[in-house]
């Protein structure tokens, strides 16, 4: 009978080990939380009197943890490793953090006031596993502006129109004001809302302001006496000329017109007037539709390096032909075929390489086309042609051609502005056409005075980076430049790196920063605001809550239990020794 047993047991056991059935067992949790701690600005940011901001005691609480050996990261636009230094991050951003997070067993605690950006976009169970412990900022009263636009590019006789977002939080009224360079240049007395952004139009002239050039406008709200004074102004950057750099005759005024002034001034960054003739003979200021004698139209027309002439051109014609050898011209005629004219991959010509990166298949047709004879010019270098319902000969839409000493570009087709108003990649083929028009209209002939990197805004909220994005077209590819900001008396020399997108990141104190690029023209003015968003008066998008068990259960096979091969062994072994002692076989 002991022999059977011993049998048994050693040949159950090597059954198992060969069907190795799994189990499962609750692993104990890691011994090192992580703590990630919320360095955004608004743990720094105003609360009522009584009420510190929730900055220190979030820092204390992190610090405990750290004694008991957790391992505390702060998060804001980045995910970075501890230390004791004010927040001081621009945004709230949670969610790259808990992903960080996810692959280690330990607890995961978060300490923030509740005012995160991303919780929409964090998945539940992420959002679902971490103890949230919420240092929330007691109400206060605030009054802040929220936004300001307006022109980049204007010339001193303009009026300058600024759409200013001011908000509130039980304040109801105060004085908007703009000033620049210190000096007052107009104000106004404004309701604030009860909620949420009401929009304000200040207008001023631009012969207020002093010098030419650029300027940085503060739009400021004063008198609200608010419990945060940080966000109460806000910075705009604009270039004063004096005669606009591009003039454009309009007639009729319509679409195309319109969309090119407003990426004209985009991609080419110089001020830019434009005229429209709304009555046969009789021309308008296309910015206040005030009457504008023939005097003002032909001044403006000698003094513009580049000027336009859309729509039926024979009403400009006295404009576009009698100027200087240095002036450039575009002549843009809409009164063509009409039909669907897809616009076909570009020709060899000084256009291609800055035509590089358009996806032409994401393109809408033209809606008519200027049909030339095809013995017209033999000088005439074509850079983009068309085809009628994609059939038939191909029809040039821009020609390029240099004249007695003057560069003249010719588009022929209409309904590009469609491009530019279905946004995405049209908008950028778009932009790409025109800042290759103007590049080839204004530039020199070499390559040395192209800008090569420009910033992406001119303004940054406080604790955000000046972006900055490589415009040189190929084969001129991204990368690191120098760059010299001078702030006041002080000033600091960094390096631009490009990544593979063509874009760069700085990030600088609040101030107003004059830069230029070591080895190239590129020079102009950034600033950097003291305003954030971190500052304002939000409800938490993030509660309190104990979080998820952070045990969890492991997989097992029998094979990884030593104790079942032992038992084999022995009951083998033991089966053997009896068998020899009985002298059995």
């Amino acid at each position: 009978m002991p022999l059977m047993i011993l049998r048994g047991v050693a040949v159950v056991s090597l059954i198992l080990l060969l069907w190795n059935p799994a189990s499962s067992r609750l692993l104990p949790a890691g011994d090192q939380p992580i703590v990630l701690l919320d360095a955004s600005l608004s743990m720094t940011g105003a609360s009522a009197a009584a009420a510190p901001p929730p900055w220190r005691a979030a820092l204390d609480s992190s610090r405990d943890y750290a004694r008991r050996r957790a391992v505390v990261w702060r998060f804001g636009t980045a995910v970075t490793a501890f230390d004791s230094a004010p927040a001081a991050a621009g945004a709230s951003h949670l969610a790259p953090a808990l992903e960080a997070a996810a692959g280690r067993a330990g607890e995961v605690v978060v300490v923030t006031d509740g005012e995160v950006d991303d919780v929409a976009a964090i998945p539940a169970d992420l959002l679902r596993r971490p103890r949230v412990i919420i240092q929330p900022r007691a109400p206060f009263l605030d009054a802040y502006v929220a936004s300001v636009e307006g022109p980049r590019h204007i010339t001193r006789t303009d009026t300058v129109r600024l759409k200013v977002g001011v908000g509130s939080a039980g304040v109801r009224s105060a004085t908007l004001t703009v000033s620049a360079d210190g000096r007052s240049l107009t104000s106004q007395r404004v309701a604030l809302p009860d909620t949420g952004v009401l929009s304000q139009e200040i207008t001023f002239p631009a012969s207020h302001i002093t010098h030419p050039g650029w300027t940085v406008l503060e739009v400021r709200i004063a008198g609200a006496r608010d419990q945060e004074p940080r966000d109460d102004a806000r910075l705009f950057a604009l270039d004063v000329s004096l005669e606009p750099a591009a003039v454009i005759f309009a007639s009729p005024p319509d679409w195309e017109a319109r969309f090119l002034a407003r990426t004209l001034s985009d991609v080419a960054r110089v001020p830019v007037k434009v005229f429209v003739e709304t009555e046969a003979g009789r021309w308008r200021d296309g910015g206040t539709l005030l009457p504008v004698p023939p005097s003002v139209l032909t001044n403006a027309a000698a003094n513009a390096r580049l000027v336009i002439a859309i729509g039926e051109l024979e009403r400009a014609r006295v404009f576009t032909s009698g100027g200087e050898a240095s002036h450039a011209v575009l002549l843009w005629p809409t009164n063509g075929q009409p039909g669907d004219w897809y616009v076909e991959r570009p020709l060899s010509s000084p256009l291609t390489a800055a035509l590089a990166g358009v996806i032409w298949d994401s393109l809408s047709p033209a809606t008519a086309v200027v049909v030339q004879p095809h013995d017209s010019n033999p000088a005439l270098t074509v850079g983009l042609t068309a085809r009628l319902a994609r059939r038939g000969p191909a029809r040039p839409i821009i020609t390029l051609e240099e004249r007695n000493g003057a560069r003249i570009a010719t588009v022929r087709a209409a309904g590009l502005w469609r491009w530019a108003f279905r946004g995405g990649a049209a908008q950028e083929g778009y932009r790409s056409v025109v800042a290759a028009l103007v590049d080839w209209l204004l530039r020199e002939r070499g390559t040395a005075n192209r800008e090569r990197a420009a910033p992406v805004a001119l303004e940054a909220p406080n604790g955000l980076p000046i972006v900055w994005r490589w415009t040189a077209p190929p084969p001129d590819t991204a990368r690191a430049l120098s760059v010299t900001l001078r702030s006041g008396d002080s000033t600091r020399t960094d390096t631009l790196r490009f990544d593979a997108a063509g874009r760069a990141e700085l990030l600088l104190p609040p101030g107003i920063y004059r830069y230029a690029m070591g080895g190239g023209p590129e020079q102009g003015v950034v600033a950097v605001e003291t305003y954030s968003d971190e500052w304002l008066p939000h409800a938490p998008a993030l509660s309190a809550q104990p979080g998820e068990a952070t045990s969890r259960f492991a997989s097992i096979g029998l094979r990884d239990r030593w104790w079942l091969f032992l038992l084999a062994i022995a009951a083998l072994a033991t089966e053997w020794a009896l068998r020899r002692r009985q002298g059995l076989p």
